[in-house]
């Protein structure tokens, strides 16, 4: 029975919008699958892990009839990755799934889509709101590193979501760091505070545009949707209580270090090097008008390195996790960084100049 045909770029396209969430290895074979479903001209896909899941729908797949099946995302992604350019023909005959390239023939086995396990979007009372795709893959991009990877705590294996009013803010923290950023919301939403999972959060980072278009985004009972495109990706929520993170930010740190971003950020990667592997740990020993970073390992090697700076407060001597200060340099776009400091043995405060939308705390180590 012949399913479609269309181009190979035409059917990659959209599996490897989904494919993504695909675990390698999972308890239920069937969740190392994609749906298919093509009705008419149009084709739908959708995966799952049962936590996350992805569909998206195209239009113009010739002829063919309509059925719903499933097969192995991944094996079908590395053959229409390995085929030539060109067109596609999908034939469906005794639960095989035969696919055809030029003189390339792979037939792949199947399992029933009646057995694929769905989440159906919520219905009921939901929170909604609109941004663009380009200003939340923004905001992103300045929290997401800072979550925690698999911690103990789990609600800090996510990234905390609030739409109040006319903003957006996200929260992220690991308990040694923590990133804020907030962005306008149109119009007047309810309050709400999600946790999205990791998982959920990386995804949307991956696929999101930097364009204009419109991202839809609907919270309702421990389900969030996100609509951009013609992706539609359902996420359960975490379900936990996120720290205070108002608590969290220092709000009169006396000692103020102005500074080039793109300096600072090549000097600390070349002091990295000689960090204890482990510890990743590194000295600022500030001055007037000067900064001295510090790097010791346990080959009793030592970076050290001096930069001409903006500083003219009481001497200080701080340790930090080169990392940290690594990631937030490199996932903001501003030239000039503003540091506020207390002492040695408290947490410092990242942001960026005359903008009151992003702030990231660190916490000192001692070296």
């Amino acid at each position: 029975m012949l399913l479609l045909t269309t181009t190979r770029d035409a059917l990659l396209a959209p599996l490897q919008s989904v494919a993504g969430i695909v675990e390698k290895r999972h308890t239920l074979p069937i969740l190392s699958n994609v749906l298919i479903e093509k009705h008419g001209d149009q084709l739908t896909l959708l995966a799952t892990d049962i936590e996350i899941q992805i569909r998206t729908t195209t239009a113009g797949h010739i002829g063919g009839e309509d059925a719903s099946i499933t097969v192995a995302a991944r094996k079908l992604q590395d053959i229409l990755r390995a085929v030539p350019e060109g067109d596609v023909t999908v034939m469906l005959d005794d639960k095989r799934l035969t696919v055809k390239a030029g003189r390339s023939r792979f037939a792949l086995q199947t399992l029933p889509a009646a057995d694929y396990p769905r989440m159906n979007p919520p219905d009921g009372d939901a929170t909604h709101f609109s941004v663009s795709q380009k200003s939340f893959k923004r905001q992103l991009a300045q929290v997401a590193y800072a979550m925690a990877q698999q911690d103990i705590r789990y609600y800090l294996n996510g990234l905390l979501l609030i739409a109040s009013g006319s903003e957006l803010r996200m929260v992220a923290t690991d308990g040694h760091r923590l990133a804020f950023a907030s962005n306008p919301l149109a119009g007047d939403v309810p309050h709400t505070e999600v946790i999205l999972p990791r998982k959920t959060v990386m995804e949307l980072a991956r696929q999101l545009a930097d364009s204009e278009d419109p991202l839809e985004v609907i919270l309702a009972g421990n389900q969030v949707v996100f609509r951009f495109g013609p992706i539609e990706l359902v996420s359960k929520l975490i379900d936990g209580k996120f720290p205070d993170y108002e608590r969290v930010i220092p709000q009169n740190h006396p000692k103020l270090l102005t500074f080039e971003r793109m300096p600072l950020l090549a000097t600390l990667s070349r002091v990295a090097i000689l960090t204890n592997e482990k510890f990743r740990g590194v000295r600022l020993v500030l001055g007037d008008g000067s900064l001295k970073i510090v790097s010791t390992n346990a080959e009793q090697e030592e970076a050290l390195e001096e930069l001409e700076v903006d500083y003219h407060d009481d001497p200080l001597d701080i340790g930090f996790n080169v990392t940290y200060l690594l990631d937030v340099l490199n996932n903001v776009t501003s030239d000039t960084i503003e540091w506020r400091f207390n002492d040695g043995n408290s947490s410092a405060l990242v942001t960026l100049p005359g903008n009151a939308t992003f702030k990231y705390v660190v916490m000192p180590m001692r070296i």
